[in-house]
């Protein structure tokens, strides 16, 4: 069964995965710099400080969509070097391994920089002007 009818939604739905994820990225990083919405756990130090700060710039940029394809590449790239440097070694798979939101981050983070940030962003604004 093809699903034809949520094709001219396509554009759209990129623009939701592009907001939703970027909304939920950038807790992350506003967790480990302000403590919100939860205290992180664990000490920072410089590394997480850094992520601290890609998440929280990046997630704003990517929430608005402006110059989504850099800055998706690069939170790309950073949810891979968590994946391998915090997961990976701990197994296999994971869902056992605590991985499974770097490597959703890495992919759908991936995505938007190949495929753009949808009609709804300031880049596309932008394109339009």
């Amino acid at each position: 069964m093809q699903m034809t009818f949520l094709r001219p939604w396509a554009p759209h739905i990129l623009s939701i995965l592009r907001i939703l994820a970027a909304a939920t990225f950038l807790t992350h990083g506003t967790m480990k710099l302000f403590g919100w919405p939860a205290p992180f756990e664990f000490p920072l130090n410089g590394l997480l400080y850094a992520a601290g700060i890609l998440e929280t710039v990046g997630g704003l940029l990517l929430l608005i969509g402006l110059f989504s394809r850099p800055v998706a590449f690069i939170l790309a790239g950073q949810m891979a070097a968590a994946y391998f440097m915090g997961h990976a070694g701990q197994g296999f798979f994971p869902a056992l391994n605590g991985g499974e939101p770097a490597l959703l981050f890495c992919w759908a983070f991936l995505y938007i920089a190949a495929a753009g940030p949808g009609p709804i962003s300031v880049d596309a604004q932008m394109a339009r002007a």
